[in-house]
C-alpha cells in the first residue's frame, strides 16, 4: 500500500484491461471477426479459408515464398499445400515460377489483378481499421503495434506438431 499526502493508504494502481483473461477474450474476438470476413471472401471466390491464409502469407512476404515456406507457416502437409496452390492458381490469384538458378525451386507470386479483387473485398476491413486508428494518438498506436509485433514473434516461436 502506498501512502498519500494526507496519511491515507492507497492500493497500487490497477491495470485497466491489462490482465491476461481480458487480452485473451479480445484477441479471440478479433480473430473471430477477421475470420468471418476471410471466410466470406473464401466463399465468394470458391476458395477454402486456408487458401486465403496462404494469400495473406504470399502478400506479406518480402520475397515470393516457396511452397515449403507456405507449408511451414500454414502447418500443412506438402500435398495439402500443393492442392491449395492448385486452387489459387486455377482461380487466378497466384502464379508459380521457377526463376532461380536451381530450376527445382518454385516461387509463388500474387497476381496483380487478384490483388485488386482482394483490395476491393477487404476495403470495409481497411476502413474499419482506419476509423479505429483515428481514436488513438500516435503514441498509443505505436504501443499497440509494438505489442502485436512482439506477440506475433512469441507465437511464431511456439512449435506445433509436424504434419
Amino acid at each position: 500500500m502506498a501512502g498519500t499526502d494526507d496519511g491515507e493508504t492507497t492500493s497500487p494502481p490497477q491495470r485497466v484491461n491489462g490482465d491476461l483473461q481480458n487480452f485473451a477474450v479480445a484477441l479471440r474476438r478479433t480473430h473471430g471477426e477477421i475470420s468471418r470476413v476471410v471466410h466470406g471472401f473464401a466463399l465468394t471466390h470458391g476458395l477454402h479459408p486456408t487458401d486465403v491464409a496462404a494469400l495473406g502469407i504470399i502478400l506479406d512476404s518480402p520475397q515470393p515464398p516457396t511452397p515449403g515456406r507456405l507449408r511451414e507457416q500454414l502447418g500443412l502437409t506438402s500435398g495439402a499445400v500443393t492442392a491449395c496452390l492448385d486452387r489459387l492458381e486455377k482461380a487466378g490469384h497466384i502464379r508459380r515460377s521457377k526463376e532461380s538458378a536451381d530450376r527445382r525451386v518454385v516461387h509463388v507470386h500474387y497476381e496483380e489483378g487478384a490483388r485488386a479483387v482482394a483490395r476491393q473485398y477487404f476495403l470495409p476491413l481497411a476502413e474499419a481499421t482506419a476509423r479505429t486508428r483515428e481514436r488513438f494518438d500516435e503514441r498509443e498506436l505505436s504501443a499497440a503495434l509494438r505489442f502485436l509485433t512482439a506477440l506475433n514473434e512469441e507465437l511464431g516461436a511456439v512449435r506445433t506438431p509436424e504434419r
